[in-house]
């Protein structure tokens, strides 16, 4: 199954982590790299809705959290026991932030389409 993540924090908590203890959380990312993974951080979002042929756009998030999207990953996992293993030792699940995780709906790989 896919899994889709969002990670969540602010780089400063991160910061206060002993050098060690960095490492060893940049090298759970490798590890989920390894096995297939992508994951990549995140710049300052642009919302965007489109209305009526009218398309508005603002500076920053749709949705606004305790702390800053940080990052995502996309990982493929037998099941979500796997994936919540693999993202609690994550730089974000550890240094104060959190990691949401979004089972997909499909593999994808297919078209999106809606069903009728």
């Amino acid at each position: 199954m896919r899994y889709l993540c969002l990670a969540y924090g602010d780089g400063k908590d991160f910061h206060l982590l002993a050098k060690s203890e960095q490492e060893k959380l940049f090298d759970q990312d490798e590890l989920i790299r390894k096995r297939g993974g992508v994951m990549g951080t995140v710049r300052p979002a642009t919302t965007v809705h489109s209305a009526s042929g009218k398309v508005i756009t603002r500076a920053g998030p749709f949705a606004v959290g305790t702390a800053p999207l940080a990052g995502f990953s996309f990982i493929d996992a037998k099941d979500l026991d796997e994936v919540i293993e693999l993202v609690s030792k994550t730089p974000c699940a550890v240094a104060g932030g959190a990691v949401e995780v979004w089972p997909l709906a499909d593999d994808g790989k297919s078209p999106n389409r809606i069903a009728k």
